[in-house]
Parts: C-alpha cells; structure tokens; sequence
C-alpha cells in the first residue's frame, strides 16, 4: 500500500490566471493510520472474540449507549443521547439520538438496541461476553424509533455502564442461535461489514491485516483520515522495526526491552502509560461445566487451595516486574488494578515471595519430597505472541522447581490456548485481563456459572478460566449486582477480591504499564485516557480516532509530556511548486509503505 500527499497550486501571471490549461487534478489519495499489533483479532464477531484487540474493532465498527469519557474515564451519553432511571426503579430509559444511519443506509432505531438487548437476553452463546450486562434486565422495548427501554428486575449499577455493541437487526435476525458460533462477520463479496461506528470493516486477512474505511458520515463527526488498517506482527521486534522504518504509525502492546530500545529514535515517541490490565498464573482449580460435571485433565494436586497457596508463595513478583517488565508496572496482587483505586483492594497478609512457606505448605498439603527431590510434575502453557509470557514462564519453572514441582512449559497460540482452557485440558497457564472501569464484567468471570458448558456433544468455553466456583463468591457477587450505593457496592468488591486472593484461583503477577511508541512526526492530536498521562488508543470508547490527524507542513511536533500524540502526514507530506516561463509543475513526494500482505 503506497500512500501519497500531493499538493497543487496554480499560480497568476501578470494579474491573470495561467492561460495554459493544466491536466485534470488526480483524485486525492487516502490517508492511512497504520497499527502495530501481536495479537490478532480472533473474532470480528461481537459474540465470540475475546482479546482486547477484537474488543477494539467493535468499538470502531459499532456504537454503543454509552461511553467512558476521556478525562477520567466516568460515563457519558454516547448512541443514547440522554438515559434515566425511572421513579420505580424498575426500567431504565434511553433516548436513541435520531438521523443515525447503518452503513449501508438504512436507519439505525431504538428497535436495533432492542433486539440486540433481546438477542443476549435469551441467547446461549450470547451470554458468554455480554451476560453479565443483562442479568437483572428482563426485557428490552422500543416503545417507538428513538426510544429503548430496559425493564429490570431490580436497581442496578451496571445501566450507565452497558458494554453491549448495538448491532443492525435486518443483518443479525438471519444469523440463528446456532449459526452464531461460527459467524465470521467478516466482508462478502467486496462488501464491508454493516455498522455504524466511526469506521467500516472492509477486508481481513487473518493473521496479516485487518483494513478499515473511515466512515464520512459518522454521526460524531467523520475521522480526519480514511483509511485504519491493523496490521499483524509475530513478534514485537519486528513490529518496532516497523514503526522505525515508517512502515507503520503506532505500536501498540510492546515488551518493555523493545519499548526501551525505540526511546531515541528519529520521529518516535515512546509512552508509558499506567493501565487496567494484569497478568496471571491461572490454575485448574477443578475444571467442570455450569452444572457441576466434571471435565479435562487438570491434575488433581490443583484442587487443592494449599497446593495453590504455595505456589503463589513461590512466585517472586518484584522480579518478574524488574526483569520481564523492565520496572513498568507493579507487582500484582487482586484482579481489580490499583488504576481503580476506590476498588482495588490490598490484602492484609499477601502472598510474598518465601519458597520456605511454600515448601511447608505442600509438606502439610501431603505433597512430601520423593528421594528425587520431587513431589510431582505440572504443566504451565505459554502464548506465542507474547515474548513476556514465555518469559514470565520460564521464571515460574526455576522457581517451582525450587519447591519440588516439575514444569514443563509449552508454547502454543492464544487461539489453541483459549480452546484448551474451555474443555479444562492444562494444569496452570500464563495470561491476562483488562478490566473495565465498571468491575461487574470481571467480577463475573469467577461466578460458577461462568464455567464451560455443553450444547449437543460440543463443549464451550464461557468466561471463566480457572473453573473457580465458590458459593459464598457467588452470593457476593449477586448482592453488588443490586447494589446502586457505590461505597457499599465497592465494599462487596473488595470481599471477593479477598475471597479469590484467598483460595488462590490465580497468582496475580503483576500490574503493567501501556507501552506504546508511535510517529511523532507524522501524527498529531490524540486524547488521553485519563488525561493527561493515561493510554492513547485502547481505551474505552474512539476518543482519539475521532481527534487524531496528519500534521500539516507548518506544524511542529510537541512535546510528548503534553499528554497529546504529534505526528506528521502518513505520505510523507511534500509538495512542491516551481514556476518557470509562466508554467506550473507539481511536485510530490510519497512515503512507500508496506504492502498490508507482507507481514513480517
């Protein structure tokens, strides 16, 4: 893909206009913002992605009730131009801005919201990402075009805060129950996939790109470039490569070692932002379905709370910080991260690095040494695009063996993995979350009902990971989901942030930073989130792909402390006039970029 910026000027002779007549101007080329990324986008179907970069393509591609604001992240109007509780507090209503239009013209209406709303309601597989935002609603309703109302069972916290992408119901109405869990929502027939956010699906390439057109007519504005294409890297050297020869405008999810290196280079700037991710050491704490049946191969040592106690005592966090993060982050602990800080809880007794706790621990759990010096034999995966896991991996295994377990690491893709976590076939693997500024989501992912669980034959992944099932958790996590005080809502969070550090269902690693690099030179205007030091791109809601643009020849970068991104034209701006014997020439200068196929 070659990107140009061309520029014309037609210049007057003697107080006249040029009698020579100039050939046709070309069309003006696209702009395109071009993203490093590692991890591919396993889904573009809302109902079955899982990672964060799939996360980010429904944001740019559907609209949403509402979103976080970009100054500190609380929730504003966003599809709903305005929403209330009712009186009784038994539904919820919200205003559905009118004029808004899918991509392929047809009209978007509160009817859309409401069979989206519905779908997920009394769906199966629709539940696996976007349950936990419907449990206490009963029903969706459209009483006309801009009016959606959702009836509730009980007062909620979660109505502000509806992570649910709006789909288009003349599309998704022939996709049935069945059809959904292998929908690819991908385009067809040189037709981009029907939405109404800011940007338009329009090819992908699995594991190699994913390219968007801008959408013109989006109803907050059109982007200020045309083109956004993510493009996929095996690994971040390559991508940090990229970025350094121009290929690419952003880079995003990059290892601390190659963050460091891109520190000085030419028109990059680096940023390091604290974010709400973690990393964990899941363990199978008893892999079984919903209803309690048991399924896969953990090994039966993981069961037990002590044997996973130890083996968190095991692991020395502060080193994993320092030598796999390079000192950007923190050490973990509860899953909710310090960002939030009126959530994040901070155990009383943590689980400290002491491999002399844990050898008493599996001593008293009836693990004792073998005359090898071994107790018995685990096996922790790995993911492939992500050098920190393997690291973060291989750390865990000196350490274990310190303690008299076996480890054996396997590498395997994110997509193998998450297959392998739904049927319960692992003993511990290495992972993580981003948590969303309302915690219900993440809350929920250690509910028992968010286990596996089984439709025919065929065994299906839910949220849950570590198969964790604790009744009393369960009770906790139903009395927030009906707590509207947000002192005592945040109370009940940090309980069963307490009960999971507890029984050990992760050993939280760490906390780490957004490290990012992007053209400095070429790009300008992104918006924080939170301002002024928080994450570029990646956040919650398109904040900066709404105020992002190209520098123009007379703008000069700032300084990055300015919490603002600069940049400079994707084509390499350059236009040139030169006015000889009363004609004009164009001059022009391209930047060649990559072709989008030729991953590296």
């Amino acid at each position: 893909m070659h990107h140009f910026v061309i520029k014309a000027l037609t210049f007057a002779l003697a107080g006249g206009l040029l009698s020579t007549p100039l050939s046709p101007t070309p069309a003006a080329p696209k702009v395109t913002f071009t993203i490093g990324i590692q991890s591919d986008v396993d889904s573009t179907n809302p109902f079955t992605g899982i990672v964060v970069e799939a996360y980010e393509t429904y944001a740019l591609m559907y609209d949403y009730l509402t979103t976080s604001s970009a100054k500190d992240v609380s929730p504003q109007p966003s599809l709903a131009e305005s929403y209330s509780e009712a009186p009784d507090k038994k539904s919820w209503t919200y205003k559905i801005r009118s004029g808004v239009k899918w991509s392929d013209g047809q009209p978007l209406t509160a009817r859309d919201a409401a069979y989206t709303f519905n779908r997920i309601i009394d769906g199966d597989f629709e539940q696996t990402n976007y349950g936990n935002y419907v449990v206490n609603i009963d029903k969706a309703e459209a009483t006309d075009d801009t009016t959606l109302v959702l009836h509730v069972k009980q007062p909620t916290p979660i109505m502000e805060r509806l992570a649910v992408p709006i789909l288009p119901e003349h599309v998704w109405k022939d996709v049935d129950g069945d059809a959904v869990k292998s929908y690819a929502n991908e385009p067809q027939n040189g037709q981009p996939v029907v939405g109404s956010g800011p940007f338009q699906l329009v090819e992908r390439r699995k594991g190699q790109y994913l390219r968007f057109a801008a959408n013109k007519n989006y109803w907050r504005g059109a982007p200020k470039f045309d083109e956004l294409v993510f493009r996929v890297f095996t690994n971040a050297d390559a991508e940090a490569q990229a970025l350094v020869r121009g290929e690419i405008d952003f880079a995003y999810d990059l290892q601390s070692n190659v963050f460091n290196s891109l520190k000085d280079k030419p028109g990059v700037t680096t940023r390091s932002s604290e974010y709400s991710g973690f990393n964990e050491i899941a363990f199978n704490t008893g892999a079984a379905l919903a209803d309690g049946t048991p399924i896969g191969d953990g090994h039966e040592a993981l069961k037990n709370k002590q044997v996973r106690l130890a083996i968190s005592h095991a692991i020395d966090r502060r080193t994993l910080v320092d030598r796999v993060l390079n000192g950007h982050g923190s050490p973990g602990d509860t899953f909710i991260p310090p960002v939030y800080p009126l959530l994040h809880y901070t155990p009383p007794a943590p689980q400290n690095f002491d491999l002399a706790k844990a050898n008493q621990l599996l001593d008293a759990a009836g693990y004792p040494k073998k005359a090898d010096g071994t107790r018995f034999a685990l096996r922790l995966f790995a993911r492939q695009e992500s050098q920190d896991s393997q690291s973060t991996a291989e750390f865990v295994k000196s350490w274990l063996k310190e303690i008299g377990i076996d480890v054996t690491v396997k590498v395997m893709s994110e997509d193998t993995l998450t297959e392998v976590i739904g049927q319960g076939d692992y003993d511990m693997f290495e992972w993580g979350w981003v948590v969303e500024p309302d915690p219900d989501y993440q809350m929920s992912v250690f509910t028992c009902g968010k286990r596996s669980y089984k439709d025919g034959d065929a065994i299906y992944a839910d949220l849950s990971d570590s198969f964790y099932c604790n009744p009393a958790y369960d009770e906790l996590y139903e009395q927030q989901a009906g707590e509207t005080d947000q002192a005592k809502r945040a109370e009940l969070a940090k309980r069963m942030q307490q009960l999971v550090y507890d029984d050990a269902a992760y050993a939280i690693t760490y906390y780490y930073n957004d490290l990012v690099a992007y053209r400095s030179d070429r790009w300008t205007g992104f918006t924080p989130q939170p301002d002024p030091d928080g994450s570029l791109l990646f956040q919650y809601g398109v904040h900066s792909y709404l105020t992002m643009a190209p520098v123009t020849a007379t703008e000069k970068p700032q300084a990055a402390s300015s919490g603002g991104v600069n940049g400079g034209l994707i084509g390499g701006i350059v236009a040139g006039v030169v006015v000889l014997a009363g004609a004009a020439f164009l001059v022009t200068r391209r930047r060649s970029s990559v072709s989008a196929d030729d991953r590296e």
